[in-house]
Formats: structure tokens, sequence, C-alpha cells
């Protein structure tokens, strides 16, 4: 596809703002006849987005991505009052908790595959933030989710998904609005949202988000309190050089709810899981904190060459510090409830993760073929120390908790400090043979060493991407894809024996073919085959996170997002997944499925934008994850679940000032069910929550 540099150059800053009530101009009536004022209220936005930005397709259409790729748009995020990851990526297909319930952040899978959390979650498409702490939506535009396999753009990183958080810039609208709310256990926020853009040629845009509040999620034993301050600043220097810098401070101090641990397996050889304990039962004690902080300043540069030929620098530096007491129960006797709290202590941790890249990208025209390049080169080094300063145990009991008492860590903490370092060369040009055919090829070259105190890895290697799409009408593509990538195969979790051990990098493949269109007033729809091959982990008798040869996962993926009818808007997605480790040397996994991995998935949210009532949307979703195994040995499954959520907002104005008011209800039923599985961990899933809003636009 053809495209101009010097028409890109002139809007570079994206304009998103929310568009007020609107009032239709009278017409003038015959004489002796009253004029007819009709008024209607129309959300700005939709639930679906235009353009995605993650990897090699820089603000390319969705028809246009031979990957499976979602984006969770601002107008969704808002209908649903969702504030964190999990709230946004349970709208995309394959979406679930991993070990860890979500009370102090969303440690998440896809497809069965976990994001990993220093690698796959990005900011604006390129730096590599670290998702050790609930990540706030409040300052950004949207959630994009490019599925599957992503080392072309990213180098070293499992095939789960690349996670992009696009944050919200000033657009050519003034954007002034506060906003309060609070949900019926006492947590509450005040977020303030304020965009400008200055200068005699509107050359400087700035965006500031702030935020404080009191965290209560209606967990027994829970306290705590969240803040933002960000900032999105951008200057067009010139038509060929502009300039932006995101700056984003973010912190959590709350207290962290105890997990359940599996416990060993019976005689027979399966595992008997505990009776879902309520939803607000925390076996931990309030003392027992999370408290972590993060800042992410990201800062681009893009030059225009010529009308055909640009270049772009970034260079971004993310850092998160945590302090934890995190606890799991275990050894517990499943009659009395009888069993052990075991505590442990990770002081002062760090992580720093520093990225640069240097791409150029441009448009070589052809009679029969033209081309759309880009070359770059990245750079990432990720250190990290996880002190630990030891464990300690109590007497807990699952059925009738007690108070724990306030624990000192047992030991000085330790250093174990780790650093990867992640280089590589990139090349990808899409070929177009009319408008019909387009034919994508890439390759990466990585350099990788992975080095802890005591181990050290080295990888090099060259990784191929091919793609071809076929567009028989318009709105309408056809594509086949095949992707390699090198990814971390993972780090030994605190619990195991190996505390803290990196494991070898190891090749993963993906297959993929898939068909794209656009339907009604603007619905996109999506269906895709895809096929995975990958390292597979396990756990060994020594309780030890080791490699377990290769595991295989291939389904069927399904997604809408849209506007059905001027007043009917959607968002879905489904899942049919069939995986399996593939290890013929392990008999206790060979042909199982992998942990936490579920064989159905599907989600389904809409809004009705009654047109009989101005402003007033009604809302509603169901949410559904198939049964887990919750060890790589299927000794045992968590049962599926469904939750509802049911929604309302209206919008009008008061004193002349756009006012939004809304009201949302997730777990409708007060559904009881396991949240997460996997590394031999339990979570319970949160209680039914309401949750009030108001929002002003000054």
């Amino acid at each position: 596809m053809k495209f101009r540099l010097s028409a890109l150059a002139g809007a570079l800053s994206l304009a998103f703002s929310a568009s007020p009530v609107n009032a239709q101009t009278p017409q003038e009536n015959p004489p002796g006849e009253l004029d007819t004022v009709t008024v209607w209220s129309e959300y700005a936005g939709s639930f679906k987005s235009d353009t995605v930005q993650v990897g090699t397709f820089r603000e390319a259409s969705p028809l246009d991505v031979p990957q499976t790729s979602n984006v969770v748009t601002r107008e969704v995020l808002d209908a649903q009052a969702a504030s964190t990851l999990f709230g946004a990526l349970r709208n995309t297909a394959g979406v679930t908790r991993s070990q860890l319930n979500g009370s102090t952040y969303d440690n998440i899978a896809i497809r069965g595959i976990l994001v990993e959390n220093r690698g796959n979650y990005r900011l604006n498409g390129s730096l590599p933030i670290i998702n050790l702490i609930d990540v706030p939506l409040e300052n950004k535009e949207r959630v994009e989710v490019l599925k599957g396999a992503s080392s072309l753009y990213y180098g070293f990183v499992p095939p789960s998904g690349i996670v992009n958080l696009v944050t919200k810039r000033a657009g050519k609208d003034p954007v002034s609005s506060l906003a309060l709310s609070a949900n019926h256990y006492g947590g509450a926020n005040v977020h303030a949202d304020v965009g400008r853009r200055f200068g005699e040629e509107q050359q400087f845009g700035a965006r500031v988000n702030l935020l404080a509040g009191r965290e209560d999620i209606g967990v027994d034993n829970y306290s705590g309190d969240r803040s933002l301050g960000a900032v999105a600043f951008d200057w067009q220097a010139s038509d060929a050089l502009s300039f932006k810098l995101d700056v984003e401070h973010y912190r959590k101090d709350v207290s962290e709810q105890a997990a359940i641990k599996v416990l060993a397996p019976n005689a027979d050889g399966t595992i008997t899981l505990p009776a879902i304990p309520d939803a607000r039962t925390n076996l931990a004690g309030e003392w027992q904190t999370y408290d972590a902080d993060a800042t992410n300043v990201l800062f681009r540069t893009d030059y225009v060459l010529s009308d055909d030929w640009g270049l772009l620098l970034e260079a971004g530096h993310a850092q998160t510090n945590r302090d934890r007491r995190f606890s799991q129960f275990e050894n517990y006797n499943l009659a009395t409830g009888d069993g052990t709290l075991k505590i442990f202590f990770s002081p002062n941790q760090e992580y720093e993760n520093s990225n640069y890249r240097a791409e150029s990208f441009g448009h070589i025209p052809g009679t029969w073929v033209s081309h759309d390049l880009s070359f770059g080169y990245t750079a990432n080094q990720r250190d990290q120390n996880s002190r630990s300063g030891g464990s300690v145990s109590v007497a807990q009991n699952l059925y009738d908790p007690t108070e724990v008492p306030e624990q000192t860590a047992p030991s000085a903490p330790s250093h174990n400090p780790s650093t990867i370092e992640d280089r590589g060369w990139y090349l990808f040009d899409r070929m177009s043979f009319g408008e019909k055919w387009q034919l994508m090829l890439g390759a990466r070259a990585s350099r990788y060493v992975s080095e802890t105190t005591s181990t050290r890895y080295e990888a090099d290697d060259v990784n191929p991407s091919v793609a071809i799409m076929y567009k028989p009408v318009a709105g309408v593509s056809v594509y086949g894809s095949y992707l390699e990538g090198l990814e971390e195969s993972g780090q030994a979790p605190a619990h195991r024996a190996n505390a803290g051990e990196l494991l070898p990098p190891a090749l993963s493949k993906q297959k993929e073919i898939g068909v794209k269109a656009e339907v009604a007033q603007g619905v996109l729809l999506q269906a895709a085959y895809f096929d995975i091959e990958r390292p597979s982990t396990t756990v060994d008798a020594s309780n030890r996170f080791v490699l377990n040869g290769l595991a295989q996962y291939r389904g069927i993926e399904l997604a809408a997002s849209g506007e059905v009818t001027r007043y009917l808007a959607l968002i879905g997605s489904a899942l049919f997944l069939d995986a399996e480790q593939q290890n013929a040397a392990n008999p206790a996994t060979f042909g199982k499925v992998p942990d936490n991995t579920p064989e159905r998935t599907a989600s389904l949210f809409a809004e009705y934008r009654l047109p009989a009532v101005p402003g007033l949307a009604l809302s509603g979703g169901l949410y559904y994850v198939g049964k887990r195994p919750v060890d790589n040995e299927n000794r045992a499954f968590v049962d599926g679940y469904t939750t509802l959520s049911l929604g309302a907002r209206h919008s009008t104005k008061l004193n002349g000032k756009r006012t939004t008011f809304q009201a949302v209800v997730d777990n409708v039923t007060n559904e009881s069910y396991w949240s997460t599985a996997g590394n031999g961990l339990l979570g319970v899933g949160a209680p039914r929550t309401l949750k009030l809003t108001a929002k002003v636009e000054f």
C-alpha cells in the first residue's frame, strides 16, 4: 500500500476527544406550526479501532495485519468502567489469570501461554514495561493484543502475544474532565484528565492525567491506596520533524490476598481440591502488603526524509520497585481446614528495562509490484534484583481463618541479580501486487545473553516470517502466515527449589490462516486457525522448575467488534483450543494439557444506546472460561465459570457541562469460582462488585 510521509508528518498526533451532546438545528416550519427540536446523544469513539499500532504494522488497518489482533478501545473501557488489564483483556479470546487472582496485579495467560511480565507488555508499541504492578488504564486510549509469535519486532518473547498500551494524547479539541468513582466496598478514586494544544500553529500538545484513590475490593484484611501521574507531550517542530515524550509514574500499596497451594497427590495419583472458599476470605494478614511503584519514560523522534521515506528513533526506560510479603496456604486438612500459611519476604526488589530502537521505513513504487519496507535495530537490557528475606510459617484454617500476627523476615535479604541483553536487526517487506495480493517477508537476526550469579546462556539466531494476503473484495482479507521466534523459557518462581533460575532460551514456531471482514455499520469480524509449537515447562520430583520438551497449541479463534447499528455496539470473542504436551520421555505429562489451559473461552459485551431516551445506554457482558488443569499431569481440574456484568450510563448537560453518570455491576450473580490456576497455586474469583462513576467535562 502506497503512503505519503509528507501527509503523515502533519498528523503524527492522534486526536481523541469526547463529543458533546448534539442538538439538531431546527428546520423552518410553515406558519402556525411550532418548530421541532430533536435532541439526541451519541457517544464518541467506537467499539472498533481503525488502526493497529503494535509491531511492524504501524498504524495499519486491522484488515492488513496477517495475525489475530484485538483492540479494546477507550469506548469499551469506559462502557465497562474497566480499570485493570484483566478487565480490558477479558474481552479477547483465550485470556485467563495465572497463579494470582488479581488482588495486586494481573498475571495473565493467553491461549494457555503466560504473557511474560518483563517483555510482552509494551507502551506505545515500543517500550517493554514491567507488569509487576497494576498498570493504570486511566491515561490509555486503547489496549491492543497481537496474538502469537512477535519476535520479528520485539525479540525474545513468548508466543502468547504482545499487549500494547497506547497513551492518550492532546487532540485538536481541548479536553478537561474530572471523574469520581467508587465501589460499594469503600474503594474510591478521583481522576483528572486535561489535554491542550499550544502555539501559533498548534504545534505543541500536552495531555496530563492525575489519579489518587483508596483501594478496597471486598476482601477481608485488605486495604491500600494507589496513584498515577502521567504526561504525554508532542511537538511538531516542522513539516518533517516531530517529537513525542511520555512519562508516567504510578504506585500501588495494598494487602495481598493469600494463594492456596494444590495438595500433594492421593495414593491413586489424583489430586483433591478444596471447596471454593468464600470470595471475601483472605487467609493472609492485612499487614502482608504488596508495595510497588513504577516509572516509564519513552522518547520518540520522527523525521521525514522524503515523500516516501522516514526515520524514527526511540529511547525508553522502565523501572519498577516492589516490597512484597506473599503467602500461600499449604499442607491443609480437607476435613478440618487446618493448615500452614507460608509467608515469603521479598523486600526491595528492583526491575529495570532500557530499550532503544532505530528504524528506517519507506515505499518503493513499481509497475507490477510495490514495496513497503522497514529496516531497524533494537537493543534491550533487562536488569533485576529479586531479593529474598526467607520465609516463615504460621498456623491457619481454611474454613475459619484466624488473625495472623505480624511477622518479621527470618534472614537478611539475599541479592539475586540477573541481566538479559536482547539485541537484533530486522527487515520487513510488504510487497503489493495490485490491489488484491500482498506478500510479506521478514527476518530478524538476534543476539541474546541471559546471566545470573550462577548461570549464563547465549543464543544467536536468524528467525524468518512470511505471510500472504488476498483481498477478494473491498473490506475482506484472507491470509496465511508462518512465524518463528526465540523466547525465554521462563524463570523459576519463588516457591520452587531452584527459585530465580533462568531456563535456557528456545525456539517457537507458529502457523496461522485467517479471514477478516468489515460488515454492517463497521463491525470487524475475524476468524483464524493457528498452530503453535513451543517449549514446555514442568515441575520435577525435586520441586524444580524445568523444561519438558515441546507443547503444541492448535485452535480456532473468533472475534467481532464494532457498531451493528447506530444504537447497538458489541465486542465478542471465542476460542476453541486443543493443547497438549509432546515430551514422550516424560510419560506423566505426555499427551496432557498444559496447566491452566482452557479448551474453551468466550466473551460477549454489548451496549444499546436508547434512541427514545437521549444520552442513556444500557449494557451487559458474559465472560466464560472453561475448565483448566491445575498441573501438567492433569491430576485435577478447576471447573469452568461464567460471570455476568450489567451496566447503565447516562450523559447529559448540567450547567452547560457534559456530565456522565454510570453504574456497573460485575459478577452480578455472585458466582463462586476458581479464577486462576497454574504453577501449583489456586486463586478465588472476586465477589459481586458495584461500581459508580460520575464524570464532568469542562
